[in-house]
């Protein structure tokens, strides 16, 4: 039999959450897959024909089921710069100021340990699919690393070509030595896209274009950037009004808000997506519902930066397409997408109240949002026809043992990992441990690195 037509059959859930769009969940619930698509959804009695013919059954007696969880936002390169001294009780440029100089002493080989170390840690937490902000190209790295290092782990990856070209020199922040001449970002990122992304329905690898953000960049690379994506049919990516430094940088370099800045240049549409976004007012929400450009809401990265509460609750309610992010693991400083759920949650209602945001709304951002915003319409949901991503999660484990809701368990008092993880319906973890990549050798291979690196410091 060809790998082309072997049948999984997932069957005996507690719970099949499938966030189709009435939201069903499915009491003892099953789906199967063949080719790394979803052939049925339904209870395990509906399915039970499958077992027969399936290759492989897998019992989720005690679990819950669900899509897999969607990371909107990273910088895997930062696993390694995690708990810095002197960038843990500042805000986010004193934050840089702190981190470009040890960033400036990365190789190859520490971009591809510190993406290793990062996706083992959201594929054990339950993440199928994310995206990864790489904006720090020295001495010979190229995003060919990171890409060579997400295949190996087996995580749907879209790897957002970033960029910084004003160095403080010329009034940005990030310092000369890790910008970069524009005509040479312009040529790589073509080479990239045209190298690497994939366009077709269930892709494993997509491109985006990502200039860092709008204090280390120009003008014209943002405008640029823009029409580059247009032509090329990728998405674009940067950070937008992530604080009040941010916006203040804005009006007094660019004599308006973020917001405006982002439409002037052609960064608004359905093609488009801002990191952070919490700075936000309401003109700016508007402006984003009515062109569909999504946000990733990063809350604990917020939190641990002091950069404020985004108006998620406003954003949603306005339609705004919004999915989480993790952020890079230098500012967070995990990559628990199910935390940051809990955390988006937790900080609508303690700005708005405990009937704010109900965790199943949270889980929602972290899996059919998060693929919205990707531009992902094939992932998100355990449906017939979509691809089989999809996370099993053993409720019997201490850190959720004793609820009684286990849907809303997931985000008040979610597991420490997922039991099983599939992407494109091949097992990425199975018990707890990864199946892709050696534990061993993916801690040892970011041991050696952060070692180099601190001699250095």
């Amino acid at each position: 039999m060809t790998s082309g037509t072997v049948l999984t059959l997932v069957r005996n859930a507690d719970i099949l959450v499938t966030m189709d769009d009435a939201r069903a969940e499915i009491a003892d619930g099953a789906v199967a897959w063949r080719s790394g698509a979803i052939v049925a959804v339904g209870t395990s009695a509906e399915l039970a024909p499958l077992a027969a013919e399936a290759d492989e059954v897998i019992d989720a007696r005690g679990c819950v089921v669900t899509p897999g969880l969607v990371n909107t936002h990273h910088h895997l390169f930062q696993t390694l710069t995690r708990a810095l001294p002197g960038a843990i009780n500042v805000s986010l440029f004193g934050w840089l100021k702190r981190l470009y100089p040890i960033w400036a002493c990365y190789r190859p080989e520490d971009v591809f340990a510190a993406t290793q170390l990062g996706l083992a840690e959201l594929a054990l937490s339950g993440c199928t699919m994310t995206s990864d902000h790489h904006y720090l190209f020295p001495d010979g790295v190229r995003l060919d690393d990171s890409i060579h290092a997400a295949r190996e782990v087996g995580l749907r990856f879209h790897a957002a070509r970033g960029s910084m070209s004003v160095g403080e020199s010329k009034g940005g922040l990030p310092p000369d030595s890790v910008v970069e001449d524009e005509a040479a970002i312009l040529a790589d990122t073509v080479r990239v896209i045209d190298a690497f992304h994939d366009p077709a329905e269930g892709a494993m690898l997509r491109v985006a274009v990502a200039p860092c953000s709008p204090f280390s960049v120009s003008t014209d690379l943002m405008r640029e950037a823009a029409l580059l994506a247009r032509d090329k049919r990728v998405m674009l990516h940067t950070h937008l009004a992530e604080d009040a430094d941010d916006v203040a940088f804005s009006l007094e370099r660019f004599g308006c808000r973020p917001g405006q800045y982002a439409q002037d240049l052609g960064w608004t549409g359905p093609d488009v997506w801002h990191a952070h976004c919490v700075q936000l007012d309401a003109e700016e929400i508007g402006l984003f519902a009515r062109t569909g450009t999504g946000a990733a809401h990063c809350p604990c990265s917020n939190c641990r930066l002091g950069s404020g509460i985004a108006p998620v609750r406003a954003m949603i309610d306005a339609g705004v397409p919004v999915g989480l992010g993790v952020d890079g693991s230098a500012s967070n400083d995990g990559g628990h997408l199910l935390n940051e759920a809990r955390q988006a949650m937790l900080l609508q209602r303690l700005k708005l109240g405990a009937d704010a945001f109900d965790p199943r709304e949270a889980l929602w951002l972290a899996t059919r949002g998060g693929a919205q915003v990707l531009g992902r319409a094939d992932c998100g949901s355990l449906e017939p026809g979509k691809r089989a991503d999809l996370a099993v999660w053993d409720m019997a484990d201490i850190a959720s043992a004793g609820a009684w809701d286990t849907v809303a368990a997931l985000v008040l008092c979610p597991p420490s990992g997922a039991r099983d993880l599939f992407v494109e319906g091949r097992a990425v973890v199975r018990g707890g441990d990864l199946v892709t990549v050696s534990r061993d050798m993916v801690v040892r291979a970011a041991t050696h690195s952060l070692a180099r690196l601190m001699s250095l410091a």
